[in-house]
């Protein structure tokens, strides 16, 4: 079964962490918004879904994937259910909702990253609230990714099987998930990141390790991994960065 992804073209944003997982297990799919519309793709089966009259569960915005007749939203539910079907989640119900955890705290942090630019309304240019994005993007520079990571780092460095994952002995979606925060994160933060990382070896490590392996080095050399820009959460704006 070919599995369908559904995200906007053109930003790597929150789809990215699918795609992630998706280049790692070697999955078939296919990027839907991506593809010609000679093949039945494109933005209009996107919005078909997201607007369309006879679809019974329809998500609330991409990225949302289709697995035949299943259609999954939120990223952090589409990786909960991906995970397990593509060995990239632990085996124990325990451990997996310890997973899902995880997951769910990556996306507070993606949000807060997001807002750190448009803390007022995401209807609003950059431009129209950067005096209130420099206030937000000193707080969240300062006190939040520190507190995020250091939690990070304690998860790593308490796991019983070792502080090369964030949930047993191997690879798990939420190691897929750490690695893109950082490179999110160092993309729009360098001279934050620059100081905060060596404080987080272990974090700096996991991403080094991940950036490394076979399939994930292939795709970020590769054209399908979109390049990083200012269109999506993840904004390098340099007045932002203290």
């Amino acid at each position: 079964m070919t599995y369908e992804l559904y995200y906007w073209p053109g930003i790597q944003g929150r789809g990215e962490f699918v795609r992630l997982v998706l280049e790692e297990a070697g999955a078939d799919y296919i990027d839907v918004a991506r593809g010609p519309k000679s093949k039945g793709q494109g933005l209009g089966p996107l919005m078909d879904i997201l607007d369309g009259e006879d679809v019974e569960r329809p998500p609330f915005a991409p990225p949302f994937l289709r697995d035949g007749d299943v259609i999954v939203g939120q990223t952090a539910a589409i990786l909960f259910y991906l995970g397990p079907k593509l060995g990239l989640a632990p085996k124990s119900e325990i451990d997996r909702l310890w997973t899902h955890q995880i997951q769910l705290t990556i996306t507070d942090l993606v949000a807060e990253a997001h807002d750190s630019h448009h803390p007022i309304s995401v209807n609003l240019y950059y431009e129209d609230q950067k005096k209130e994005a420099s206030r937000r993007a000193k707080d969240f520079r300062e006190d939040r990714v520190p507190k995020f990571l250091n939690w990070f780092e304690r998860i790593l460095a308490r796991n019983p099987h070792g502080d090369r994952h964030l949930v047993g002995k191997s690879l798990t979606y939420v190691d897929l998930s750490l690695f893109q925060v950082i490179e999110g994160l160092t993309y729009a933060f360098p001279r934050a990141m620059t100081r905060l990382l060596p404080d987080t070896p272990r974090i700096a490590a996991l991403h080094d390790a991940v950036a490394e392996r076979p399939r994930i080095k292939a795709y970020l050399a590769s054209k399908r991994r979109l390049p990083r820009n200012d269109e999506g959460i993840f904004r390098r704006y340099p007045e932002l960065d203290g």
